[in-house]
């Protein structure tokens, strides 16, 4: 028996697990299964993988996509720029890292703008999701700015972020937990009255389906998109790693 999961904590209820054993029943693929492994620290790791010896690859979430980097023997060069992992290929004891956050995000952005390139991108967020969508947006050859709490991390705080600001970035992502449930009455702090039909509003969040952001911009006549394609994204990229 094949054997993958997720490691994170605390992990609930997890899309990856949902999908995958959806996709082993699509697809008739009896010789694999996909489970969840809490893990209180990530010092568990060692324990884990000992106990585990048919495992062939898993996922990683918060809060170890940057914690598990020590752990690992090689990283991949997307991984070793953006500093955060969220993919393990196992072969016997040697651990590789990968980033496919960044293989589903463009793919899922790509669609979502179709033919439109923005001038220029708003992140909400400097946390490691912020860091595979600056890594994309550099690949797409969009410029950016981003938005912080923390003055010392972004080039606008919250309370910067102006009529002007949000008229000059037509496509605005939010990279924060902000909004995610069970915090679904949250929204980033930004002036939304600003937004126009001409703005793309990006959610990385995928639960709920239309987060108060995403909700906040269809109002105003904005397109949007929420993270339910980028998780597709990554999770196929994800099984094309651990099976190649």
């Amino acid at each position: 028996m094949k054997r993958y999961g997720l490691i994170g904590y605390p992990l609930g209820h997890s899309f990856s697990a949902r999908y995958f054993a959806d996709k082993f029943a699509r697809e008739g693929i009896a010789d694999c299964r996909y489970d969840l492994y809490e893990l209180k620290t990530i010092e568990e790791l060692p324990a884990l993988l000992e106990a585990q010896p048919e495992l062939r690859g898993f996922n990683v979430t918060i809060p170890y996509k940057q914690q598990i980097i020590p752990y690992l023997d090689d990283l991949s060069p997307e991984t070793r720029m953006i500093g955060a992992v969220n993919c393990v290929r196992c072969e016997g004891r040697r651990l590789t890292g990968y980033n496919t956050d960044v293989t589903g995000l463009r793919v899922s952005l790509e669609t979502f703008l179709g033919g439109e390139r923005p001038e220029r991108a708003l992140v909400l967020g400097t946390g490691g999701a912020s860091q595979a969508v600056q890594y994309v947006l550099a690949q797409m050859e969009i410029p950016f700015d981003l938005v912080s709490r923390n003055p010392a991390t972004g080039n606008y705080t919250y309370d910067e972020v102006s009529d002007e600001v949000i008229g000059s970035h037509r496509l605005i992502i939010n990279a924060s937990p902000v909004g995610m449930h069970p915090n679904v009455e949250e929204a980033p702090r930004i002036p939304y009255a600003f937004v126009t039909p001409s703005h793309y509003l990006f959610d990385l969040i995928y639960n709920p389906a239309e987060t108060l952001f995403l909700q906040y911009g269809a109002q105003r006549g904005a397109h949007t998109c929420n993270g339910l394609d980028m998780l597709v994204g990554q999770a196929e990229a994800a099984w094309a790693i651990w099976n190649r």
